[in-house]
């Protein structure tokens, strides 16, 4: 049953923002009808607040533009299709929690599991699930029994009668996009044969609208996707998607397939009209610049404040030490290797069991001094909330990236590569592309036609920073973030010596010696004499006469060139 939802903060002055209209051309809303609003999100990877720079709307914000849409249809139904649980860092010190806290006080109705709701490890999903006042739907998250501990399916009974009946689907991409520990016995069944059990199962149900809640995307990172569930599944009129960061509202197969970008840059909103007993569309997408403006919840607000404080006490925590400054110098790490840069390249390494690691110097935002080092002093150094990335790539292409990488050099940039498991030269003096004089891997000289595992943050594999060789790439598998990787391995290393080793040398600046100042012609004016033109260059006549070899200076004439020194 759908649960009484009392109104919090505010009522804003509702501003209906037109964006992808999909409706068929001969249906219409009409007075009388019964109708439904669903209120979708996804991938939000804990941002709770807004953030300008990022465009992202954050909770409070998207409370108040709730609160006008249910002035208009109580009848409501607030869905978030998966990647919520973890990504910043009130999300990932509370390992969840905080964001449930806040899921919880914005009522929403029902989530299904995205890869990164895993990385936690399965049993402390379970915990959060337990904690959560919403359903966590799991159609085809099995054990190895085939038992679950997610419900498959859920029906919403609405004020006006409709029932909604809604059914959740998970990545099976999250046995490599998540690591893999956290799915140790735990299945994901197909894709299609779920989808046509949950359609068969709500059907029998007399429910009058089917929804598939869904976390698997709409391009080519996932086997399955929205699409195969929309092209083999009959009986699905909603499809409320996430996992590929789209923003969409498209029909295929007699399915809408919505997804409202990420991180709460977009608001998805789907009114639903029942028209002889047929679901009518109307879908819009509303973006973070439409929306920025509103009035943010207090109650919301003020519960996000309340619910990270304790936070502030836990970045106090040691999990380290170092006998060493960790150097971490902005003009340091983007024109060179640095002690710090080879400390988080190497935990990158045994976070992912890659063959060589490659993270760009600009994620690198401050020093450690020597002594016992806090989570907040990682935190600080690695405020980015960038996952380890593993991706499959050529020798040649890892020249192209480390070509790319340095091509700016001496300069800084944020882009220069700090890399582990390889070592290399390059030569400033040569032009930008062939800069790279060596590059090894281990002991060996790259193969350039060989693969190696690399891993790198989402942000370079994503073709961030310029490195677009990487673009495009499978992912191989997801680890933490480079904070949460840098915090295990200090755990486990309780005291580390980061060293220069000459991972990274540039050799020298060969200096080009100036050119030597050519001299002045000119050519001698009407009326002009050696010493007003001395004046005008600043040289003396006398000299200016001997430069010349003028015996007479009283015998130069118009049209005569002159060389004035320099």
């Amino acid at each position: 049953m759908l649960r009484n939802k009392r109104i919090i903060g505010m009522v804003m002055s509702f501003v209906l923002v037109l964006g992808l209209m999909i409706m068929p051309a001969t249906a219409s809303f009409a007075d009388g009808h019964e109708t439904l609003t669903i209120v979708h999100v996804n991938d939000v990877h804990g941002r709770l607040e807004e953030n300008d720079f990022d465009g992202t709307l954050g909770y409070p914000k998207m409370k108040t533009f709730l609160d006008g849409l249910k002035e208009e249809n109580p009848n409501l139904l607030l869905l978030h299709a998966g990647d919520s649980f973890h990504g910043t860092i009130p999300a990932n010190l509370t390992e969840g929690e905080a964001v449930v806290e806040v899921m919880n006080a914005m009522e929403f109705d029902a989530m299904v599991p995205g890869n990164h709701d895993f990385n936690f490890g399965y049993e402390r999903l379970l915990e959060l699930k337990a904690m959560a006042e919403f359903d966590i739907l799991g159609a085809n998250v099995v054990k190895e029994d085939g038992t679950s501990d997610f419900d498959p399916y859920m029906v919403y009974e609405m004020e006006n009668g409709m029932r909604v009946g809604v059914f959740g689907i998970a990545t099976e991409g999250t046995k490599t996009k998540s690591h893999p520990n956290n799915t140790i016995g735990i299945e994901f069944a197909d894709v299609i044969e779920t989808g046509n059990a949950a359609v068969e199962a709500l059907t029998e149900m007399e429910v009058d609208l089917i929804v598939a809640l869904i976390h698997l995307g709409i391009d080519g990172s996932s086997v399955d996707t929205a699409y195969t569930l929309a092209d083999n599944v009959e009986g699905i009129d909603l499809i409320v998607d996430g996992h590929s960061h789209h923003v969409t509202g498209e029909e295929r197969n007699g399915a809408y397939i919505v997804q409202a970008g990420n991180y709460l840059s977009h608001i998805g909103v789907v009114k639903v009209s029942m028209v002889d007993g047929v679901p009518v569309f109307e879908s819009t997408q509303h973006p973070y610049e439409d929306l920025k403006g509103l009035v943010a919840d207090e109650y919301i607000a003020g519960l996000i404040e309340e619910t990270t404080a304790p936070i502030e006490e836990m970045q106090e925590e040691v999990v380290g030490s170092t006998t060493v400054a960790l150097d971490g110098l902005r003009d340091n790490v983007r024109s060179g290797e640095t002690n710090l840069g080879n400390l988080i390249t190497d935990a990158m390494i045994v976070a992912s069991g890659a063959d060589v690691a490659l993270t760009n110097g600009g994620g690198i935002r401050a020093s450690i001094e020597a002594g016992d080092i806090t989570l907040g002093d990682v935190l600080t150094a690695f405020p980015f909330t960038n996952v380890l990335t593993n991706i499959e790539v050529t020798g040649a292409e890892l020249m192209a990236a480390l070509e790319h990488g340095v091509k700016d050099y001496p300069a800084t940039a944020g882009h220069f590569p700090h890399v582990s498991g390889m070592s290399y030269i390059f030569d400033p003096n040569q032009e930008v592309g062939s800069r790279i004089t060596q590059l090894m891997i281990g002991e060996e000289p790259v193969d350039m036609e060989a693969t190696y595992t690399l891993v790198t943050n989402d942000f370079l594999a994503a073709g961030g920073d310029g490195y677009t060789m990487f673009e495009g790439k499978e992912i191989l598998a997801y680890s933490g973030l480079l904070s949460e990787v840098l915090e295990a391995y200090l755990r486990a290393n309780p005291e580390v010596s980061p060293a220069i080793e000459g991972r990274i040398v540039a050799l020298p600046l060969v200096e080009t010696p100036e050119p030597a100042p050519a001299d002045i012609a000119y050519t001698v004016k009407s009326g002009d004499w050696l010493s007003k033109i001395g004046r005008a260059y600043g040289v003396d006549w006398r000299v200016l006469a001997e430069y010349n070899s003028l015996a007479n200076p009283h015998l130069i004439f118009p049209g005569q060139i002159i060389m004035i020194p320099q």
